[in-house]
């Protein structure tokens, strides 16, 4: 597995003091997405729709608005 490109801006461009820890995503070599975000599984988990559902080795993950808005333009269409 191997990370490809960023999608969307880096956290320093979205305004992250330190640049580092941020919400990110990337694309990998495979055509999957990689997301970094905060781990929400517990708090959400029995929020699901009733058509989803979550394997134990999935995790529930949140991103900022900013940071899927800024990739949005970076998502291919196909």
């Amino acid at each position: 597995m191997k990370i490809v490109r960023r999608i969307g801006a880096s956290p320093r461009e979205r305004g992250s003091v330190s640049g580092q820890t941020c919400p990110d995503i990337f694309e990998l070599q495979d055509g999957r997405f990689a997301v970094i975000g905060t781990d929400s599984t517990e708090q959400l988990d029995a929020e699901l729709p009733s058509d989803a559902a979550r394997a134990d080795y999935e995790r529930i993950v949140v991103i900022s608005r900013e940071t899927l808005i800024r990739a949005k333009a970076d998502i291919p269409d196909a």
